[in-house]
């Protein structure tokens, strides 16, 4: 059978509303959404419903899907991510209304350089439990920045916040970040020296 047929065959019944073929796609991406979901929800459950929303939004919009690259799964998992980005943004505009900080001037952001000794040290599972400890707008900012590589401008107008606005986040995002890595490194060298 040639790469992904057996995909394209699931997204063709999927697309004829075909109970099976909608539950064996949802058993197939469900891993794979749920960690894009978590990085922007506080918990397990409101990551799910985001999960779930998204594959609506999927389902609807399967027809229309077009690969963009030579591997049918890579263009299919680019695809979904964008739009389980899109819903978990727009999960968080509904429920985190007002959280973010008023604007900062670009000339009192100071970057923070993250210890590269303390990310070494550190697992992805761990890296992304300190990440999830960021508050719902720091975390959002974050995970749009870094993970998925927008521009601030870009979050600006995705989250309805000033550019300013997105700047401080992410420099706020950072600092406690490098504030956690240092509790993380401290705690490990305390565990170490019983």
């Amino acid at each position: 059978m040639p790469e992904g047929s057996s995909v394209v065959h699931i997204i063709q019944g999927c697309v004829k509303a075909d109970r099976e073929c909608q539950k064996t796609f949802y058993k197939m991406y469900y891993g794979f959404s749920m960690a894009i979901c978590m990085r922007y929800c506080n918990a397990k459950d409101d990551a799910m419903e985001v999960v779930n929303d998204g594959f609506m939004k999927i389902y609807r919009e399967l027809h229309n899907f077009k690969p963009a690259y030579e591997n049918y799964e890579t263009s299919l998992k680019g695809w979904m991510r964008s739009i389980m980005v899109n819903t978990a943004i727009d999960h968080f505009r509904k429920n985190n209304k007002n959280h973010f900080l008023v604007e900062i001037k670009d000339d009192h952001l100071e970057t923070i350089d993250i210890q590269e000794t303390s990310l070494n040290k550190l697992s992805y599972k761990e890296i992304m439990e300190i990440v999830q400890r960021l508050s719902p707008a720091y975390r959002t900012v974050f995970n749009l920045y870094v993970i998925e590589g927008y521009k601030h401008e870009e979050i600006a107008e995705q989250l309805n916040i000033a550019v300013g606005t997105s700047k401080s986040n992410l420099a706020k995002a950072k600092m406690n970040i490098q504030k956690m890595l240092k509790e993380t490194e401290q705690s490990f060298y305390e565990q170490r020296a019983v």
